[in-house]
């Protein structure tokens, strides 16, 4: 089945865009997920095309139309029902690789792409979806988001990644970071490979690499460190 995604925004033409290349854009076109944009201007009634509005109260900016996205967001639901409403922005919940793959698992996603100063929060209430942050920072629109997003899906779909078997040691997918990798050149100014790496042990190796990434993980992410900390006690 056909992982379908539909980005509504004010700017298609940023679409595919990265999406197009190297593995995502090879599972386009062969058809292993589908890309819809859907311009949201096609959905004003004024001969201007008007998509937003000056904030209720007075402030800086401008802010999305209730009537027009919710019109927008409308149409993409209809036509293909059964697919989660993200809205991407930076009060949304934290993304991570366990969303990702739960995305993966659905028939496709409806990705809403805010601007200017935000959406009006009536669109929330009248159309509830799930709103998603890639961090907290601010981008310029939800488009670029969106494109992460939608590269983390596709790579999880199946058949896109060649070794399948590698997208279960990544970073995030056991609660740790990835361990280091290294190729040739055996030395590279005056640093070698781990012998452990070139000893042939299968197990040594194995173990290597979770010491590694565990202790990465307690250095770089303590707060990824202390949640499987805590879920392992969980368990046992």
């Amino acid at each position: 089945m056909t992982f379908r995604a539909t980005v509504l925004t004010l700017y298609p033409g940023m679409f595919p865009g990265s999406l197009g290349q190297a593995l995502s854009g090879q599972a386009l076109a062969a058809g292993v997920w589908a890309l819809e944009t859907v311009d949201i201007r096609d959905f004003a009634r004024d001969k201007h095309r008007s998509v937003d509005g000056t904030p209720a109260g007075g402030g800086a900016g401008m802010v999305m139309r209730a009537d027009v996205l919710a019109r927008a967001i409308d149409q993409a639901v209809e036509s293909s029902p059964g697919r989660p409403l993200v809205y991407l922005t930076p009060r949304g919940t934290p993304l991570t690789q366990a969303r990702l793959r739960a995305f993966s698992m659905e028939p496709g996603v409806v990705l809403v792409c805010g601007r200017f100063e935000g959406i009006d929060e009536r669109v929330f209430e009248a159309r509830p979806g799930l709103e998603l942050s890639l961090g907290d920072y601010v981008l310029s629109g939800g488009e670029a988001a969106a494109q992460v997003v939608l590269d983390g899906i596709v790579r999880l779909l199946p058949g896109v990644v060649g070794a399948a078997e590698s997208l279960s040691e990544e970073s995030f997918e056991n609660g740790l970071l990835e361990y280091p990798h290294y190729t040739r050149p055996r030395a590279f100014e005056e640093r070698d490979i781990p012998p452990v790496l070139l000893s042939g042990d299968h197990a040594a190796i194995k173990a290597w690499r979770r010491q590694q990434a565990e202790e990465l993980t307690k250095t770089r992410r303590p707060d990824l460190w202390r949640r499987k900390v805590e879920k392992d006690e969980d368990r046992s």
